[in-house]
């Protein structure tokens, strides 16, 4: 899955997509956002709008 729509993707899948690439890939949020040159801020506002928080000592958004 390719993050490149992430401003307009469906913030479930969004959270999903990220959840999945932080577990298998990257070991740190900033990790994933510095890879795929994703704006954090963006990033994270989209998903919090949908409910969800990083949880830092997960690695995950939930």
């Amino acid at each position: 899955m390719d993050l490149n729509n992430y401003a307009t993707m469906d913030p479930v899948m969004l959270m999903s997509i990220v959840n999945m690439k932080l577990r298998d890939e990257f070991d740190s949020l900033e990790d994933l956002v510095r890879y795929y040159d994703i704006d954090t801020a963006i990033l994270c506002t989209r998903l919090e709008e949908a409910g969800f928080t990083y949880i830092e000592d997960a690695n995950q958004f939930r």
